[in-house]
């Protein structure tokens, strides 16, 4: 087989080798073993699953590693059809979250699981994050090439995002609902939605559905969240994962936490591994971190502003806008300036269906890019 393809797969070879974007690369691999790092430190500190569930971890990684690899050697037109694959699968899978009679609502405040064989526990709602992106992609080059028109477009499109969308509110899952919905602003205005039509959309928002989700859809607890950040010392007890967070961040001090005496944050491992990092690696760590995540989502907007399909600048702008969002509310949270939430930290927190769909989502961004370079 050659390099042409056989009309699904292209074997890049050593041609594809030299077409691998490092720049991608090596940022992703960086943040993947200061997680693995990091992440041995906290389980192994009290943590009856461990090591158990940080081998989990290890086993995740490495099916997303060799998911990437995979990606990598595919044709680039074949995307289209992975993610209208995807797309259907997690509709599938988010059909049966309800009714698969499996449900971690009393934990978590949310049934967004399904207990699958050999993978344990899945989330599909992070394999629509996906789907929805590469899906969307496609009727936006259609628009932006007259295919079809605004009104058509929109409409289909309207329909692509009500389903997954409605399916995961009703377990419910905000956090997930508010990535879905930031990645379709970020390709909106790859598009070119003009701004007044934009600013209008935000004070409709605003004016009728912040009230409306305020009055009839969020959870207690989640208003105390919110309030507590607006009115910091309110609420000590809505408070409390927020103070033990910021007392883990300053006790790591530049280098990290050396006096062995660490500090207790629920959900240390995964939505406060912010935290950890800090404690275990100081302001040095939490730094790279910062630099790792900001330099990769900056270069996956450079590729897209430099590859000739629309349709994969609409999927580059897509994602990195799905990682931006993950990055920039799991470190504001974790520091006071954001509403607390069960956004993870990709490549870092624990968790095996995060793990899997955030290098799910590298393998595509970096098809993308070895396809603009090995033209």
């Amino acid at each position: 087989m050659d390099n042409r393809t056989n009309g699904l797969v292209r074997l890049r070879g050593k041609t594809g080798l030299k077409s691998v974007d490092y720049f991608l690369v090596v940022p992703i691999l960086a943040l993947t073993i200061i997680g693995l790092f990091v992440l041995q430190k906290v389980l192994s500190h009290g943590y009856a699953a461990y090591p158990g569930n940080y081998y989990r971890q290890i086993a995740a990684t490495a099916a997303g590693i060799f998911s990437v690899i995979i990606l990598a050697v595919l044709d680039n037109q074949f995307l289209k059809l992975v993610g209208r694959g995807i797309y259907a699968v997690s509709i599938l899978l988010l059909l049966l979250v309800p009714i698969d009679g499996y449900s971690l609502k009393a934990t978590w405040g949310a049934d967004s699981w399904l207990n699958l064989p050999v993978i344990g526990n899945f989330q599909p709602s992070e394999l629509a994050k996906i789907g929805l992106v590469l899906v969307a992609s496609e009727i936006f080059e259609a628009m932006a090439e007259k295919k079809l028109t605004h009104l058509k477009g929109f409409l289909i499109m309207g329909v692509v995002y009500a389903f997954p969308l409605l399916l995961i509110l009703t377990q419910p899952d905000f956090g997930t609902a508010m990535v879905i919905m930031f990645t379709f602003v970020c390709m909106l205005f790859a598009w070119g939605i003009k701004y007044r039509y934009f600013l209008l959309a935000i004070s409709s928002v605003i004016v009728i559905f912040v009230p409306a989700v305020w009055t009839f859809y969020l959870e207690a607890y989640q208003k105390e969240r919110i309030l507590s950040l607006v009115f910091e010392g309110s609420d000590p007890k809505a408070e409390y994962n927020l103070v033990q967070s910021k007392a883990a961040i300053a006790s790591g001090g530049l280098a990290g936490n050396k006096t062995g005496i660490l500090t207790s944050v629920p959900v240390k491992e995964s939505d406060f591994i912010f935290a950890a990092i800090s404690e275990h690696l100081g302001f040095i760590g939490t730094t790279a971190v910062i630099a790792l995540s900001f330099f990769f989502i900056c270069r996956c907007l450079y590729v897209a502003g430099k590859v000739s399909s629309k349709a994969s600048a609409f999927t580059l702008t897509g994602l990195a806008g799905y990682f931006a969002f993950h990055y920039i509310e799991n470190m504001g949270m974790a520091v006071g300036l954001l509403p607390i939430t069960g956004i993870p930290l990709p490549f870092i927190s624990l968790g095996g269906t995060a793990m899997l769909i955030n290098f799910l989502a590298f393998g595509i961004i970096l098809n993308i890019s070895m396809s603009r370079n090995s033209t």
